[in-house]
């Protein structure tokens, strides 16, 4: 089909009715030329008999028939109302004309030929006449009569003579070849230009047909009634799948505009009603049954050639999709597209909503929830695992928070709960801790058993904030803090949690101006053979003296440093300057340098160390490089790469803080370590009776011997634990008892003095921890007793302050009530200004002093 427009009721017995007519027009002018051809015949045959009354008479036959047939043609052309068709006018007046001038042409070429002169001359003129005619008459026939009227001329000279009567019939035929070849062109390009309309006819029609076909768009008509007289087929076809007739329904029973249609103020019906044009007016099917389908229409009112409102015509596309899309557009912008619980977006939004209406709501409650050990499962069981621990993870969150409140994800492990009107903090620890509870239930999935754990950060609006992003930020600050508690527990906001996380940002400002300009030192504290007690090299160690706060901890600005990205800056700092300052030194002494695993990661390293040691013109041996366990984390193949790169640099390789948090026999293996630095922990107490230290230490020094490596005891203080150190076999101490870490000119001092040799100072015998407090204690001397002041407690002793004891005093036995109920003999083992030492004679229970304390708290 074409376009596909139908007309109305009243066009169609219009066009039937012509059509009629036009077939009736041309059937009656292809009998008229048959008539005509019979009188033609009859007389010529007749003229050549020289019959003339008979040819006169079958001449005027024609003529009355050829008459009757235009009276007939006048008839049936008079009947019909509208305008002449170009087909029936072409038809009729070339039949007629055609037909009148082949007749006299045929009579005239008779006479010339056959009749006497006179009637020759008088043929000739006729058959010249007869040229024209016919020329005229049959446009369509040019060729043919051109090759007529050429043979006629011919026969005109043969016959008459190169007289008059052929020199105009020559002359007119020469025109007319000159006129038909203007005409025959003519008509070529309209041909032509007929032809073309016609492609693009048949071409528009095709794409139309294609498009209502396969495309998103359709069409329809109706009538003046609103009635459907046309509709797309693929359109009917889903309504009669609903069992919807289209053909003669009112197009507002089929259509009715969507609810959602806000922009659209008037219904189809108001447009039908007042022949008004509409536009994209968003529709569905108006029958109860029907599937989830939308449109888009648009109409105009359609008029016929005499201004006669005929009914609507108009299109219409498909909206399905654009809907669709625009749904699943709405939900992931509302929505987590894994979960399914509200996302960031809509949880910014839910919170917005439930802090304005505050004051009608009451409190409001935030819990921020971060899982524990998620990362090691998407780790070791891969994304996809991961994925569906999550959906998990927003199931049980959802079963447990319930109608409490609304749960959301805002990326990869965080979840977020809003808890409306509940301020209560005994109530939102109880969700907490049943969420906590939930979530460390084990999980089951692909026949693998997983378990992690959460932490939560809680905020209460208002009182910990009236804005969505105060509310949140403080919530983070008491998840952080919850981390910091070993996780898997809840904390609320405090405002100290702020003020630390200020501290750490004025902390990270500071450090960033510290290392631009000059704040950072460093310090080198010996490290002692123990076969010699010989200083064999120094471990350098960074310190900052700040301009307004003074000196400041390691342990206090270094996380800070790895966190906010200036560790590899600083280390890199602390390696070129302590190997400047080493190169100074003497040729057998070394100098460790400390590197974190964030340096350890970054493949610049080795570039780093040979550029340092280049620059300072120190031997590589000379420099030794300590790496703690935490670079064994994510062991892969970087690691092995790293390791193999650095000692062939030629470095030495330290393994510091071993036994503490990530101990594992199986790097030892690979990891070409010089030296295994054994942690402080074990050192501390290792020379108490009954303590598993000396027996860890011992284990550890023989695991390095048999893998050909030296072992370093860390933080050793008291000279009687250097003997112990010695005989467990460390190769090398460090530690206060052989002095503290000094700037690189004490160490030139500490090298001259005696020849390299170290000295050990600090206590020469070994004490229990000191428990520093000031409280009030019971004192009693023999028959004497009295309250006094106690300090600096232990296991082993206390320190008496406030009281003169004499001389005669040292070695007397005292009994000191330190906690009630609890007196614990002891003896006096020095006196000097005002203090004095008790020895208890058995250990103290500290324990009982820690609960004495507390309940003093409470």
């Amino acid at each position: 089909m074409a376009l596909g427009l139908a007309a109305t009721d009243d066009d169609l017995i219009a066009r039937a009715r012509e059509a009629a007519l036009d077939t009736a027009a041309s059937t009656w002018s292809a009998a008229a030329l048959v008539l005509l051809a019979l009188p033609v015949a009859l007389a010529a045959a007749a003229i050549r008999q020289q019959q003339w009354l008979l040819a006169a008479a079958v001449a005027l036959a024609g003529t009355f028939a050829a008459g009757f047939g235009a009276v007939v043609w006048c008839i049936l052309r008079l009947r019909q109302p509208r305008a002449w068709s170009p087909h029936f006018r072409t038809t009729v007046v070339t039949a007629g004309a055609g037909g009148i001038a082949v007749t006299l042409s045929l009579l005239a070429q008779d006479a010339a030929l056959l009749g006497p002169a006179s009637w020759r001359i008088a043929g000739g003129t006729a058959a010249v006449g007869a040229i024209a005619i016919v020329a005229a008459a049959l446009a369509p026939l040019r060729a043919a009569v051109l090759a007529y009227a050429a043979g006629l001329v011919a026969a005109l000279l043969a016959t008459t003579g190169a007289g008059l009567a052929s020199q105009c019939a020559a002359i007119i035929a020469l025109l007319f070849a000159i006129g038909t070849v203007r005409a025959a062109r003519r008509s070529f390009a309209t041909l032509l230009h007929d032809r073309a309309a016609r492609e693009a006819e048949q071409r528009a029609g095709w794409l139309v047909a294609e498009y209502e076909s396969h495309g998103p768009g359709w069409f329809w008509q109706t009538d003046r009634a609103g009635r459907i007289v046309y509709l797309s087929d693929k359109v009917s076809r889903e309504f009669a799948q609903f069992g919807c007739a289209t053909a003669g329904a009112a197009l507002i029973d089929l259509f009715c505009l969507d609810a959602a249609a806000a922009g659209t103020a008037r219904t189809l019906a108001f447009h039908l009603s007042s022949r008004t044009s509409f536009a994209d007016y968003p529709v569905r099917p108006a029958a109860d049954n029907a599937p989830e389908r939308w449109w888009s229409i648009s109409g105009r009112p359609m008029l016929d050639e005499e201004g006669r409102f005929r009914g609507f015509v108009g299109s219409g596309s498909d909206l399905t999709q654009k809907r669709r899309a625009d749904a699943e557009i709405a939900r992931l912008a509302l929505f987590d597209s894994l979960t399914g619980l509200a996302n960031r977006q809509r949880m910014r939004h839910a919170l917005d909503q439930m802090l304005s209406s505050q004051s009608a709501q009451g409190a409001t409650g935030l819990l921020l929830l971060d899982l524990d050990r998620f990362k090691a499962v998407n780790d070791t069981q891969g994304h996809q695992v991961g994925d569906e621990l999550l959906k998990q993870v927003a199931l049980r969150l959802q079963r447990t928070v319930g109608e409490a409140g609304l749960v959301g994800r805002l990326g990869g492990d965080e979840f977020q709960v809003v808890v409306p009107r509940e301020g209560s903090p005994a109530a939102l620890s109880a969700l907490a801790d049943a969420i906590i509870a939930a979530l460390s239930e084990p999980y089951y999935i692909d026949r693998a058993t997983l378990s992690i754990g959460c932490s939560v950060g809680i905020a209460v609006a208002p009182a910990h904030g009236d804005t969505p992003e105060v509310l949140v930020r403080n919530a983070d600050l008491a998840l952080y803090d919850a981390k910091a508690e070993g996780r898997g527990v809840h904390r609320f906001y405090r405002d100290a949690l702020l003020e630390g996380a200020q501290n750490r940002k004025r902390l990270e400002d500071d450090l960033r101006h510290a290392l631009k300009s000059g704040q950072f030192y460093l310090t080198y504290q010996p490290v002692v053979s123990t076969a010699d007690e010989r200083i064999v090299g120094y471990e350098a160690l960074l310190r900052w003296e700040h301009p307004e706060r003074g000196s400041i901890s390691p342990a206090e600005f270094v996380p800070v440093a790895e966190e906010c990205g200036l560790i590899e800056a600083i280390g890199e700092w602390v390696l070129r300057t302590a190997v400047a300052e080493a190169a100074t030194w003497p040729q057998h002494v070394r100098v460790a340098v400390n590197v974190s695993p964030i340096q350890f990661a970054n493949p610049a390293l080795p570039g780093i160390v040979t550029s340092a040691i280049a620059a300072a013109g120190l031997p590589a041996d000379r420099l030794e490089l300590e790496i703690t366990e935490g670079v064994f984390l994510n062991e892969d193949a970087s690691s092995d790469q790293m390791f193999r790169a650095l000692k062939g640099i030629g470095v030495r390789l330290a393994l510091d803080d071993f036994g503490t948090g990530y101990s594992s026999l199986g790097y030892l293996k690979k990891a070409p370590f010089d030296k295994i630095k054994i942690d402080q922990s074990f050192v501390r107490g290792a020379i108490e009776p009954g303590s598993r230290n000396a027996a860890i230490i011992k284990a550890i020094v023989s695991l390095a011997d048999t893998l050909d490596m030296e072992t370093t005891a860390e933080g050793v203080e008291q000279q009687d634990e250097i003997a112990l150190i010695r005989e467990l076999g460390c190769s090398h101490i460090q530690g206060f008892v052989y002095g503290r870490p000094e700037r690189c000119a004490v160490v030139f001092e500490q090298l001259d003095r005696a020849g390299g040799w170290a000295e050990p100072i600090g206590f020469k015998t070994s004490r229990s921890p000191r428990h520093r407090m000031l409280r009030a204690a019971w004192l009693t001397i023999g028959d004497e007793a009295g309250e006094v002041r106690v300090r600096d407690i232990s296991v082993t002793g206390v320190l008496i302050d406030g009281v003169d004891f004499p001389a005669e005093a040292i070695g007397y036995p005292v009994t000191v009530e330190i906690v009630d109920g609890d007196p614990t003999p002891g003896t006096i083992r020095w006196a000097e200004e005002g203090r004095a030492g008790v020895a208890f004679d058995r250990p103290f229970d500290m324990a009982r002093l820690n609960a004495a304390g507390q309940r003093q708290a409470a």
